[in-house]
């Protein structure tokens, strides 16, 4: 005789729900939606990640969503069944169930295993003058052979190209390009760097570090276009490969990081504290945004941060926002802003410091911090005039910190 089990009301409404919640708190389990099963066959793009940990024993609710309701513990124990790993890449740290993604959605728990989608099919592909992303110390008015692939690890509410960062790459046109075919095409185009940008580099970190290393040998420069949002050993290993590296300083608040772009503000600064260790060459930018990250306290404050732990002679830039993506209801920046936040850096003894989106505007020249007299002076991403001779200002000789040759 099968026993009867009897619930209250209540208790039958909170399950029902619960039920009708289940796809939901999957996702929510794994960071991103249900793309594959074990069963399918690896895409030819797909390799195994680097920077994760299988999980095993009893997995407590907090490592995935916090302080889970009785619902959600139900559910996780359900997932939990099946293998899965914890992501290592960013501090994230996301906990993915088997046969699904990461938040960043191009990295896949395959049978306890985690993988990259994205190793050798860019969904991007460009060469761009090295000024455009933006890095003013580094190999002025070079070639630079740009790629990117899908995925993101920030969600960034005025993205400008959330069309390829904030999808997975089923939903992007992707081109056939392994590490050796895009170290041959920056050769055959003549173009002396790779960069990795557009999008988030640490979600395709294995196709950049791969890529990284062969161009080395070829003789090619590599320089990363990344928010910053990633763990120290993977981060460490990047800096390894690559010659220069470019924040994008988002704001000096955690909670513009977080109400922003879904991310966290002491893992970047970290991150560039740990780039200016490694000696690799950084430039900064920061993306101003009206009544966000704008105030002068703000202002003076990060820039009084960066004098601190990166010193005087970093690069930084400050850059026009325009209405994009889901952050439309503010006015573009207006030129007197980033103008004034140029000035306060300036002000707070930072050597070179620059004005983006500004065609034309005299901050997008790059000054002696002696003399004062103008060393490259550029109109948007052409360089019109250089006056560095062999790393050194050429009216006082005064060293300028970069990579000129």
């Amino acid at each position: 005789m099968i026993s009867k089990v009897k619930f209250t009301r209540r208790e039958f409404i909170g399950l029902a729900g619960a039920s009708l919640g289940l796809l939901g708190v999957r996702a929510l389990l794994s960071g991103g939606t249900r793309q594959e099963t074990e069963e399918t066959p690896l895409p030819p793009n797909a390799r195994e990640a680097m920077y994760y940990a299988g999980l095993s024993g009893d997995l407590r609710c907090e490592v995935c969503h916090g302080n889970a309701l009785p619902s959600k513990v139900l559910y996780c124990h359900i997932s939990h069944a099946k293998r899965y790993v914890k992501c290592l890449l960013c501090p994230r740290g996301c906990v993915i169930s088997e046969g699904h993604r990461g938040d960043c959605r191009v990295r896949e728990n395959r049978g306890g295993k985690l993988y990259t989608m994205v190793f050798g099919n860019p969904c991007a592909m460009a060469i761009d003058p090295i000024e455009k992303k933006p890095f003013y110390h580094f190999l002025p008015a070079s070639a630079a052979f740009s790629i990117a692939t899908a995925g993101c690890n920030l969600h960034c509410l005025y993205c400008q190209n959330y069309d390829i960062s904030q999808v997975p790459p089923e939903q992007t046109e992707n081109y056939d390009l392994p590490p050796e075919k895009v170290v041959a095409a920056a050769l055959g185009y003549g173009c002396p760097v790779i960069a990795y940008t557009y999008s988030e580099p640490t979600v395709f970190y294995e196709y950049t570090l791969a890529t990284a290393r062969l161009a080395r040998k070829a003789g090619i420069r590599n320089v990363v276009v990344s928010a910053g949002y990633m763990n120290p050993d993977p981060l460490r290993e990047l800096c390894g490969a690559v010659d220069a590296i470019k924040i994008d300083f988002k704001g000096f608040s955690d909670d513009f990081y977080k109400n922003v772009c879904s991310a966290t503000l002491q893992p970047v600064l970290d991150g560039m504290k740990l780039i200016r260790d490694s000696g690799i060459h950084l430039e900064i930018v920061t993306l101003v945004v009206p009544g966000m990250n704008d105030s002068e306290e703000n202002l003076r404050d990060m820039a009084r941060w960066i004098i601190d732990n990166l010193g005087p002679d970093v690069p930084t830039h400050f850059s026009r926002f325009f209405p994009r993506y889901k952050l439309t209801n503010l006015p573009a920046t207006p030129a007197a802003t980033v103008e004034r936040a140029r000035a306060i850096a300036l002000e707070e003894g930072i050597h070179y410091a620059y004005t983006g989106n500004l065609p034309g505007s005299p901050g997008d020249h790059t000054y002696c911090a002696r003399c004062g007299k103008i060393l490259i002076q550029r109109l948007g991403f052409q360089v019109m005039e250089n006056n560095i001779v062999d790393g050194k200002c050429r009216y006082c000789g005064q060293p300028i910190p970069g990579v000129w040759q």
